[in-house]
């Protein structure tokens, strides 16, 4: 059995968690998870804080053992996050920007995770207080950055101290393996969880991932205004030739305000502070750009939309050949990596 420091921190049984993907992580597959021995992790960009609330109370319900919420600082998050503190949610992992609620997590006993690109943000993540970072490799879904998970992991875990968690290309035990020896503590997966049967992602994209080879993700800005690799298909090539007119970003604006549930003087307020949000802000044209990324990308989990819809997916598509169920993919994940150390370690040939 695989323990590490992450294992010992989370209180998990296994060194994997579950990324936290918009629109996929939802509670059926963080409990699977976590009941599963991993750390199951809830994506809250989609819900009102109500619903976050509500969401943390129904994972209860499926598993006793410990699962996070993933939030994204960058937008309006302060009344997810108060909702996360005030049902003491085991882990708060957070994104695109600084974690102001430390203190109040650690009161109850709760660990924050910083999810990062870059080796000198993982190490402010963790003089800022965080308990553990997630460093995100060039190869990941969505948003790695330039370094790939080979440099990016020792490069972090020379400089940080607190346990590094790896993503990025990692989706069987040799990865998990790998991950531990380069300085990583476990690994975060996010392209593997989605291809398994407690998935809500469309059978129409399963498909369309197992076929697929590692060289079928394109690596663009397109998505959703920032670098960012999804899986190459019709919708993904379209995105990457348009220029949105008003109409269509007007549209997608709509459309998330409505799944949001917001009203739309405090959908406006929120769109106004992320543009005043510093460094961190974007442009009210920019946020109408991401929200026909996100958009797009609904129409390719739900519906299936092969000709719109698109999907963020990492390079480890091209290694992944099967739909098991999270209760099988973990076991095998974990006995592959043993096996893979004890031969290394001169104890199996």
């Amino acid at each position: 059995m695989l323990k590490t420091r992450m294992t010992e921190l989370f209180e998990i049984k296994h060194p994997i968690m579950l990324a936290g993907m918009n629109w996929i992580t939802d509670i059926n597959l963080v409990a699977a998870v976590s009941n599963a021995g991993g750390l199951g992790i809830f994506a809250t960009a989609r819900c009102t804080p109500e619903e976050v609330r509500e969401s943390i109370r129904e994972i209860r319900r499926k598993t006793s053992n410990p699962f996070g919420v993933n939030v994204v600082l960058r937008y309006d998050s302060a009344d997810k996050i108060k909702a996360a503190i005030e049902e003491k949610v085991p882990v708060l992992n957070y994104t695109l920007g600084k974690p102001w609620f430390v203190d109040q997590v650690h009161a109850y006993g709760g660990k924050v995770l910083g999810t990062t690109a870059v080796a000198k943000h993982a190490v402010k993540a963790a003089q800022l207080g965080c308990d553990a970072v997630v460093v995100t490799g060039h190869e990941a879904a969505a948003h790695g950055d330039k370094a790939t998970s080979m440099v990016l992991i020792p490069v972090a875990a020379s400089q940080v101290k607190v346990p590094i968690i790896a993503a990025g290309g990692i989706y069987d035990g040799r990865g998990l393996a790998a991950a531990i020896v380069l300085g990583a503590e476990g690994v975060s997966l996010g392209t593997r969880f989605m291809l398994t049967k407690e998935c809500v992602l469309h059978d129409n994209f399963k498909k369309l991932c197992l076929a697929a080879s590692e060289q079928d993700t394109i690596y663009d800005t397109k998505f959703d205004g920032m670098w960012g690799r999804a899986l190459k298909s019709k919708g993904a090539l379209e995105l990457q030739k348009m220029r949105f007119g008003f109409l269509e970003r007007l549209q997608a604006g709509l459309t998330i305000r409505k799944a949001l549930n917001m009203s739309y003087g405090k959908f406006m307020a929120m769109g106004l502070k992320t543009m005043m949000a510093g460094d961190d802000g974007l442009s009210l044209w920019a946020q109408a750009s991401q929200a026909v990324g996100a958009v797009r990308s609904m129409q390719a989990i739900y519906e299936g939309d092969m000709e719109k819809g698109f999907l963020f997916a990492g390079q480890n598509i091209g290694g992944i050949n099967d739909i098991p169920s999270v209760g099988e993919v973990i076991p095998r994940i974990i006995a592959e990596a043993e096996k893979t150390m004890d031969i290394f370690a001169g104890k199996r040939s």
